[in-house]
């Protein structure tokens, strides 16, 4: 039965403006709702060229990632000049997913769930909605700190890469312009995804990404003759932002999911769709709110005004968190499921006096 032969009038009728992650997670969820009948207002009805890959410690709203991860890694190291420190968890891995397959996975649910989708957002004014949710990007401020990275997946000879432990962060890389780390990932023994990741309020010429790239390689793997397979690039907004548009109510990056202190969102647009579709109200209002807790915001703007005025600290800071904690506890207090036992082992790790004084002088605006 096509969805033109539903009757459908006696559904509550929603819609979502996008086609990115947010909307097509919550489109996959429509079956979750049978008491809506929802519409993706998706002007672009094609996947980008463009892949990216989205990492995330497995956690219970993330059951559906599973089967979809392109790699799993119990195991992970952060390395500065001095100390290499491997975590592993047994109960929360790290998984690295592609946008590509995530969103097809999501797309393909959503035509399962006869959910309607709009190629224009005019036709929004033809349709008899309660609600309208908006996850377009939101409003970046002038001077945010920013995640600014240029990614390589390249393929060297078999056996070049030790396809057991990530490298989420080593900060064996010139540290001139910002807090500044590789971020390496090996899907085998020979290929692997490498990000050169800057932390800072401007943009690099990508020369400055792709020579620290080269130069990890060369040095710290060891590699001097590979294939690119693939190249990405991004700059994520580190803070909370105005939404897109102030009378519609936000989902995803525009409804404050972003986490602050590192820009990972992936896991926390899932963790939102699923809080809002549990908590769907009486008067059958759906309502999603940011999935950070506000103790996280508030220890997320030191930290980012420690980094902004501090970066050389970085190092050692992520290191010693990383000294202090088990990989789960390390994955549960990234993923925004820290309890304050946990936050405290965090706070007693970082050195004191630029914290001290961050605590002083930062401000709201500064998030």
């Amino acid at each position: 039965m096509s969805i033109d032969q539903l009757d459908t009038k006696h559904l509550t009728q929603i819609a979502v403006i996008g086609d990115g992650c947010a909307a097509l997670s919550l489109a996959s969820k429509a079956d979750l709702l049978p008491k809506y009948q929802l519409h993706v207002i998706a002007p672009k009805m094609h996947l980008s060229e463009q892949d990216h890959i989205w990492g995330l410690w497995q956690m219970d709203w993330l059951q559906d990632v599973v089967p979809l991860a392109r790699k799993t890694w119990h195991k992970w190291a952060i390395i500065n000049h001095n100390t290499k420190v491997v975590m592993q968890a047994n109960e929360h891995p790290y998984q690295a997913v592609t946008r590509r397959s995530w969103l097809a996975h999501c797309k393909r649910k959503a035509q399962q769930n006869k959910v309607s989708f709009h190629e224009t957002i005019a036709d929004i004014g033809t349709l008899p909605l309660r609600q309208i949710f908006d996850s377009r990007p939101p409003k970046q401020k002038s001077g945010m700190m920013l995640q600014h990275f240029i990614g390589w997946e390249v393929r060297a000879d078999p056996g070049s890469f030790d396809d057991k432990i990530a490298i989420l962060m080593d900060f064996r890389c010139d540290q001139s312009r910002g807090m500044h780390f590789i971020y390496f990932l090996p899907f085998s023994n020979s290929d692997a995804l490498v990000e050169s990741t800057l932390f800072s309020c401007g943009v690099e010429p990508d020369d400055f990404y792709e020579t620290a790239i080269s130069n990890w390689l060369k040095n710290c793997a060891g590699i001097s003759r590979f294939e690119l397979i693939r190249r990405e690039k991004s700059a994520i907004p580190l803070g909370l932002m105005e939404s897109h548009d102030p009378t519609l109510q936000g989902i995803g990056a525009n409804g404050g999911a972003i986490r602050p202190s590192s820009g990972y969102a992936f896991s926390f647009i899932q963790k939102q769709i699923k809080t809002a579709l549990t908590l769907v109200s009486d008067d059958d209002l759906i309502k999603f709110s940011i999935p950070h807790k506000k103790i996280d915001l508030w220890m997320d703007r030191i930290f980012l005004h420690v980094l902004r005025n501090h970066p050389h600290y970085a190092p050692q800071i992520f290191t010693s968190i990383a000294a202090r904690l088990t990989g789960d506890e390390f994955a549960l207090f990234m993923s925004g499921e820290a309890n304050n036992s946990l936050r405290k082992k965090v706070v007693w790790a970082m050195p004191f006096w630029p914290f001290f004084r961050a605590l002083l002088s930062s401000k709201p605006s500064e998030l």
